[in-house]
């Protein structure tokens, strides 16, 4: 199978990020941007967040028609998943979620489908992520790890999931076979 082609775009202040050794990532996360496109996923990414000059992003990112971009590199700690950032690759898929009112109680459904061929793109990336990262082997979602709630953007008194990615749509079964990954979930 030939390798998958992968477009470096690096974040602006990725040398900023904490370096780690390849045998550090044992989990990736899988999210999905809850925007509406990759130029603004990558706006998003791009902002400076904290004191260190680093903002919040994942690692890589698969659009709809397949393509995959990498924004971090995997030795590198990105910003992705609150508690597990240290051992993970984080990868973003383009997918609307539940932009653009993510805590409004009324819009909590995720209607998005994921593309076959971003489906088949991910596959493909986890497979080869697998030979470059020799201690990978767990999978999650990020509400899988990420199970906070807050309160909601149209009724303070209602509570709704913080994150939601990659939601009920998203493929489990075909991403999972013949992977090598276990899919983990927080303790509550």
């Amino acid at each position: 199978m030939p390798m998958l082609t992968i477009h470096d775009q690096p974040l602006p202040y990725v040398a900023k990020l904490p370096e780690r050794p390849a045998s550090a990532v044992t989990l990736v996360v899988i999210h999905c941007t809850e925007l509406p496109d990759l130029a603004t996923a990558r706006e998003y990414g791009e902002r400076v967040l904290y004191e260190a000059g680093t903002g919040n992003s994942g690692h890589y990112y698969v659009d709809r028609e397949g393509s995959v971009y990498r924004y971090v590199p995997g030795t590198r700690v990105a910003h992705h998943v609150r508690g597990y950032n240290p051992q993970s690759i984080g990868i973003e898929l383009v997918n609307r979620g539940r932009f653009p009112n993510w805590f409004d109680s009324r819009n909590q459904t995720m209607t998005e489908p994921y593309t076959s061929v971003q489906t088949t793109a991910l596959r493909e990336l986890l497979a080869q992520l697998r030979t470059e990262y020799p201690n990978l082997h767990e999978i999650a979602g990020h509400e899988d790890l990420d199970t906070a709630r807050v309160p909601a953007s149209d009724d303070l008194s209602r509570e709704v999931p913080r994150k939601l990615d990659p939601g009920p749509l998203f493929p489990w079964p075909e991403v999972l076979v013949g992977s090598g990954l276990k899919r983990i979930r927080a303790q509550s």
